[in-house]
């Protein structure tokens, strides 16, 4: 997901299976034919999108690294048996800058509903 997410992210688009495997060779020795079983696999659970070039697949995300991880979390806080204990826990674990950062998010998004006078 990394290295197709770093793509999008440089402009580069869509990814073949050898273009992941070209990526990873210097992280890890992988076999071609193991990454295009893990980029079909995501590919069918949803997490990525594909579309044929020529005899090809081409694989881009199906979402953000933000939304992926958003996604994450809000499972994670289903499965707690106490959303607002968990939700409380988190926030009082974050760093003061986070902190800024959720107060502006919840601002944003109050002033967002807000019926204009």
């Amino acid at each position: 997901m990394e290295v197709l997410w770093d793509r999008e992210d440089a402009g580069r688009g869509a990814a073949t299976a050898r273009d992941v495997s070209r990526a990873l060779a210097g992280d890890r020795d992988l076999a071609h034919t193991t990454v295009m079983t893990v980029l079909d696999r995501l590919a069918k659970k949803g997490f990525l999108r594909r579309s044929r070039d020529g005899r090809a697949w081409r694989y881009s995300p199906a979402a953000s690294r933000e939304g992926y991880v958003t996604e994450l979390m809000l499972g994670a806080l289903n499965e707690t048996g106490d959303r607002d204990a968990a939700l409380a826990h988190f926030v009082r674990s974050v760093s003061r800058d986070e902190m800024d950062v959720i107060r502006q998010a919840l601002a944003d998004l109050i002033s967002a509903k807000e019926p204009p006078e």
